[in-house]
């Protein structure tokens, strides 16, 4: 019989791990969302993006990649597929042809009325389970979490 590796002393326990606690409630947080979203034929990055367009008036890919914490190379391919389904434009530069400008298109404002509620809400499930004082301390956490992160990491 093969020698056995040797077992870390003491042993990682998964259901005492932050990582693992903050992975179930995120998870469980995105998959209730993303059930909802999918009634407005979105998914959470579509989502995301719609909202850094409508809410935030971001135009540019750069920008919106930015802004909902993904790489230029998963905004590139979002963008085209929200454009093939008619959620966005894109329209070539005022100033520079070269450079693509990102407009919401009925279809896409439609999208952001339908699913709006469906993230408050969900966002409200979750606040429910927390009185105001600790759904500020918790944001405030996750924040400390998250400017502490590698800048190497930060990309989604």
């Amino acid at each position: 019989m093969p020698d056995l590796p040797i077992l870390p002393d003491p042993p990682y326990r998964l259901q005492r791990s932050l990582g693992y606690h903050l992975s179930l409630a995120a998870r469980l947080q995105e998959r209730r969302l993303d059930e909802r979203l999918r009634l407005a034929g979105l998914n959470r990055t579509t989502w995301c993006i719609l909202l850094g367009v409508a809410n935030e008036n971001l135009t540019q890919p750069s920008d919106i990649a930015s802004f909902v914490g993904i790489d230029r190379t998963a905004t590139s391919r979002a963008l085209r597929g929200m454009e093939s389904e008619g959620f966005i434009a894109r329209l070539s530069g005022e100033s520079d042809k070269r450079t693509r400008r990102i407009v919401l298109t009925e279809k896409g404002r439609q999208a952001v009325v339908q699913a709006t509620p469906y993230a408050r809400e969900n966002g409200q499930l979750l606040a429910d389970l927390l009185t105001s004082d600790e759904a500020d301390e918790l944001q405030r956490l996750l924040r400390v979490l998250i400017d502490g992160t590698p800048a190497t990491l930060q990309t989604l």
